[in-house]
């Protein structure tokens, strides 16, 4: 709560106030930000400015309707009057740069869960004390505002910029939130723009972790958040289905070819725990496809009632916590590149210093010894030029891999 809000709120209101609790945030009101001015006249009438932008419309009517209980309870106060505040706009961004990373998950087809494991995936990372948001760029079949029991009215800045609401800790925004009852028939043209317009206008809060529940498939939507948002990297989900599993593939090679890092696959709805034999039972009997992709195995996420409704549950789900500190490692494995001392990092380094920084480390090395070089682009050159260093002799080998889109790592040894 900044100073100017504190000054804003009347002592005699403060202590009913602090005793209201926001329901997804597990704090006071106050300390949330809810309430932008609390006033007691002479007269005995309290007024109470709550932000309800930054709550869905059920949990801001909740928290409304418990504020004004617990102030009329104080002594002073006759009448209570809650109203809409001017929203907190307060430290917010709008697009991309608003975030420290963007993780997406996608899926080749609909149906195999991928809008759950988004929204799951959010609220572990919430729960372990990441800043988190989550946007649905899912257009036609927009379901996370159903899965978070979240809903408009969606308010504005004075910029006229939408402002997501806010469910767990966890900033929200859809396309669905902006057109609840409508059909959403969009096409080409129309489901770009909505969908860039809603992501690059959105003022966001959350300013960590950036999860997008993108469509299904690889169609416009796609493809135009590929090409205007940086990615970190992609979590695709499947099923075992053999089908599912085939159209996976090319899916997976779309994010490379646009150098999306691919953290891993989630096999969804792998099997399910009978509660009358407590046995656990293949959904895809026999199926064993997804062994075949060329992905890291991020989970296997189980089929639970559990796991299909996560609002009504507050505790995030094991298998959950498990996939998201799957995706913690894998994102540290492709994004934290760490050079030994055995190595030189020409990343950043002016093209004229490269040729003296690479001699002078493998200069200091003893035959044998593992060379590494970590590079901002393609560092195959860099063996020619190892030969010339050793008068000529072969190397044995040269490994070089692109760690993430901005880092190539190069291996040899020391002849």
């Amino acid at each position: 709560m900044t100073s100017d809000t504190a000054d804003a709120i009347d002592d005699r209101i403060e202590p009913a106030l602090r005793n209201v609790r926001e329901p997804n945030a597990g704090v006071d009101v106050l300390e949330t930000g809810l309430v932008q001015h609390a006033t007691l006249d002479d007269d005995g009438a309290a007024t109470v400015g709550l932000d309800f932008g930054t709550v869905d419309a059920r949990t801001g009517q909740e928290v409304a309707d418990v504020v004004a209980r617990a102030v009329r309870d104080v002594p002073a106060v006759d009448s209570v009057h809650v109203e809409q505040a001017a929203p907190d706009t307060g430290e917010r961004s709008s697009g991309a740069g608003a975030f420290d990373r963007v993780i997406a998950v996608a899926s080749a087809k609909g149906g195999v869960g991928k809008s759950t494991i988004a929204t799951q995936l959010a609220r572990a990372l919430a729960a372990s004390g990441d800043d988190v948001a989550l946007f649905d760029a899912d257009i036609h079949g927009p379901n996370v505002p159903a899965l978070l029991d979240v809903s408009g009215p969606i308010y504005s800045n004075d910029d006229g910029d939408p402002l997501p609401v806010r469910r767990e800790g966890i900033d929200v925004m859809s396309v669905g939130l902006m057109t609840e009852g409508a059909p959403l028939a969009w096409r080409g043209a129309m489901a770009h723009d909505a969908v860039s317009d809603l992501f690059a206008d959105t003022a966001w809060s959350a300013g960590g972790t950036l999860v997008i529940d993108l469509p299904p498939g690889t169609g416009d939507v796609v493809l135009t958040t590929l090409q205007e948002v940086p990615v970190d990297g992609v979590v695709v989900v499947t099923t075992p289905f053999h089908s599912a599993v085939s159209d996976t593939e090319k899916t997976v090679e779309l994010f490379r070819e646009n150098d999306v890092p691919v953290l891993g696959t989630v096999v969804n709805m792998a099997r399910f725990t009978c509660e009358n034999c407590d046995h656990d039972h293949d959904l895809f009997p026999g199926e064993t496809p997804a062994d075949a992709l060329d992905t890291h195995r991020l989970a296997e996420i189980p089929f639970t009632e559990t796991l299909q409704q996560p609002s009504e549950t507050e505790d995030v789900p094991q298998p959950v916590t498990d996939l998201a500190d799957a995706v913690e490692a894998r994102y540290e494995e492709i994004w934290e590149v760490e050079v030994p001392e055995s190595g030189v990092d020409l990343r950043g380094l002016p093209a004229d210093e490269r040729h003296d920084a690479v001699a002078k480390a493998f200069d200091a090395l003893d035959a044998g010894e593992t060379f590494v070089v970590v590079s901002d682009r393609d560092p195959t050159p860099v063996r020619n030029y190892l030969r010339k260093l050793t008068d000529g002799t072969t190397l044995e080998q040269f490994e070089v891999r692109q760690q993430n889109p901005e880092t190539w790592v190069a291996r040899t040894t020391r002849p």
